[in-house]
């Protein structure tokens, strides 16, 4: 059998999340649809991890198996010919077989995008959380840096998280303004559901005057989700890259950059 790796890009707006739901249409549901229709086979692909209803992607993973290979022209303008405007496959590749797209990965990278003005903006409505009063970036980015290392997030997960264990390590963040936009990018080995916009909401918090700088230590010392916390809506959040051990994708670190990174980007996030 072989095995293919997809790069998604999608616009989470109008779907249920990445997963098949029975309660609307899901990322996944498009994607695998599109696939039969180009291979004649019934696949099921998985993904690097489910982003909720309204979250973003530019680098979702997912892979399938398959008897039955086409060339890698077909996965990618192929698909595409059957998928709707806000999804798309951005690159595609022939990886190892013991490639997984969830169990292989080795980090992800997150950013998480505020939109400060106090008048709104149709054209940031849709990627960005609209806030209208001014924050203490210092201090966000400064008390940010309280995340960093390997913590027990319990306190930073959604109610319904069935994870096996709630430790995670966090590599980096860092906060940078693009004009009335501020972009958070967070770096770490995994995330727990809603993690990331719990940490951005109490971010926001700090920032607003509502929280003090230390509270993060003392809710990740707490380990307890009974203490109310803002949870920053899902269509700021999108999923940038998802990082894998480039013996994994069948090729040297070189070959990998040029193949799985935006023209002109930097490609740090695949060095191991």
């Amino acid at each position: 059998m072989t095995v293919i790796a997809l790069w998604i890009e999608y616009d989470g707006g109008a779907y249920v999340g990445w997963q098949r739901q029975a309660n609307g249409i899901s990322v996944q549901q498009w994607v695998e649809e599109a696939l039969a229709r180009i291979t004649g086979e019934s696949l099921t692909i998985y993904s690097s991890g489910r982003t909720d209803a309204g979250v973003h992607a530019r680098g979702m993973v997912a892979h399938f198996r398959t008897g039955n290979l086409l060339p890698m022209t077909a996965y990618l303008h192929g698909v595409n010919r059957f998928l709707p405007r806000d999804i798309a496959v951005s690159a595609v590749r022939q990886v190892a077989e013991r490639f997984h797209a969830r169990y292989s990965a080795r980090g992800k990278w997150y950013r998480y995008s505020l939109h400060l003005s106090p008048v709104r903006s149709p054209l940031h409505e849709r990627y960005s959380w609209h806030l209208r009063k001014p924050l203490d970036i210092d201090l966000m980015r400064e008390s940010a840096q309280q995340f960093i290392g390997e913590h027990d997030f319990a306190a930073f997960r959604a109610a319904g998280c069935n994870a096996k264990t709630t430790i995670r390590r966090i590599d980096s963040i860092a906060l940078f303004a693009d004009g009335d936009l501020l972009h958070i990018d967070i770096r770490g080995s995994g995330f727990l559901r809603h993690m990331v916009r719990m940490m951005v909401g109490t971010l926001v918090q700090i920032g607003g005057g509502k929280r003090v700088g230390d509270d993060i230590l003392r809710l990740l010392a707490q380990g307890s989700t009974e203490e109310t916390r803002l949870t920053a809506p899902a269509h700021g959040l999108c999923l940038m890259e998802v990082k894998y051990p480039a013996a994994l994708l069948g090729g040297q670190d070189a070959d990998v950059k040029k193949i799985l990174t935006k023209q002109g980007e930097s490609a740090s996030f695949f060095d191991l």
